[in-house]
């Protein structure tokens, strides 16, 4: 039976309460007032019962989405065939303005690009673009801090502000399409390049705002004008090991990526870097996310942070081969992750020698390795850094 997991502190998540204590967990963030509409929150269907409901005509929600998902429009004056009268009204109504650019920066010659939004309410949320010769990935948020509360992890120590809608989580995406239409990211000489990868991987964990998220997966996925019509192969769902939101996630049947951050793969250990680790262990998030592998047929993503003195010990490099040959071949891809560490932690990346024995002692085993390319490392690339400097 899975567990229903929400926080039980009426006052956890609140922009007032302070960073968590050690272990503590939040699941569910505090209430608070909803973002306006937006026709990115809803389907085709939902979104002419909107346009219903504000007294106009129910054809005018094609017309909306044609401009927002197809040609990305973001000014009123470009979306000629609305009619003039009235035309400002309801494109405030319906697309309203959700989040405002606070802090931009580039680096890697500017084919890297981290952006602060403030929300609606002042809360804020990263994301980052990153271009590469024939791709371009994006980070995304999908809650405005995390209640996860990971030691090492910027986002983590700042606690849970709220959830973010669909909307809030699609229109990074639609953001980061018309800085790269705009030439905002790379050299100006480049051809435009479309958003063409998605990891759910900045601030927050997607599964524990499992209904939203799933609306923003559809409203990428989904054909354009109803989505962006990103391919589902492309999009990747990362969790620290919420397992019934795992299992709940298998049962949705997409083609999507799924990267569990393990980090460590003794239960000692993970109970201190990964407090979900407490009510979920080790051995049942590799059984979840086997089961996802068996579901879908799309090979996991085991994200493992190197983290110097801590949990790169090659001992513990042949504990993880061990446990995940335990459960097969062929199904999973470790990826160690140089930590990007945040100001004043005592927590850093672990020394180039011992990371190439971990890798080494792994292929060993015969998992398939491969270090992540950190980008963004000298603009506070890790989650949670500049929203915090912001």
């Amino acid at each position: 039976m899975e567990q229903d997991f929400r926080n039980t502190d009426p006052d956890a998540g609140t922009p007032d309460t302070p960073r968590p204590v050690p272990g503590q967990l939040v699941f569910k963030a505090a209430r608070r007032g909803k973002p306006p509409r937006h026709i990115a929150d809803t389907d085709m269907t939902g979104r002419r019962e909107m346009l219903k409901e504000m007294g106009h005509k129910p054809f005018r929600a094609e017309q909306l989405s044609r401009h927002y998902f197809e040609r990305f429009a973001a000014k009123p004056e470009d979306m000629t065939d609305l009619p003039k009268n009235g035309r400002d009204q309801l494109v405030h109504d319906t697309m309203p303005e959700l989040l405002q650019s606070v802090r931009t920066l580039h680096a890697d010659n500017g084919d890297t690009v981290k952006r602060v939004h403030r929300l609606y309410d002042g809360a804020l949320v990263e994301s980052v673009l990153m271009r590469y010769p024939n791709r371009v990935t994006m980070c995304i948020s999908s809650q405005a801090g995390c209640g996860m509360n990971c030691p090492f992890c910027a986002t983590g120590q700042a606690g849970l502000t709220r959830n973010l809608s669909p909307a809030e989580i699609v229109g990074q995406v639609v953001e980061g399409i018309r800085m790269l239409r705009d030439g905002e990211v790379g050299r100006r000489e480049q051809d435009p390049l479309r958003v063409s990868n998605i990891v759910f991987m900045g601030m927050g964990e997607a599964l524990a705002n499992y209904k939203a998220t799933m609306e923003a997966v559809h409203r990428l996925i989904d054909p354009a004008p109803e989505g962006l019509g990103i391919s589902a192969r492309g999009l990747t769902m990362s969790t620290v090991g919420l397992v019934p939101g795992m299992r709940k996630f298998t049962r949705e049947g997409l083609p999507i990526t799924l990267a569990l951050s393990l980090h460590a793969p003794d239960d000692e250990l993970r109970d201190e870097l990964i407090p979900i680790n407490t009510r979920w262990k080790v051995d049942e998030a590799l059984d979840a996310a086997r089961e996802y592998f068996d579901a879908t047929g799309r090979r996991i993503s085991i994200e493992y942070a190197l983290i110097r003195d801590i949990n790169d010990q090659g001992w513990r490099a042949d504990l993880l081969g061990e446990k995940l040959n335990a459960r097969g071949r062929g199904w999973v891809h470790v990826n160690p992750i140089p930590l990007n560490p945040t100001p004043g932690s005592k927590w850093t990346a672990s020394r180039r020698g011992v990371e190439q024995n971990f890798v080494e002692r792994l292929r060993a085993h015969g998992i398939p390795t491969t270090v992540r390319d950190t980008r963004g490392s000298d603009i506070d690339g890790a989650c949670g850094q500049l929203a915090a400097a912001s």
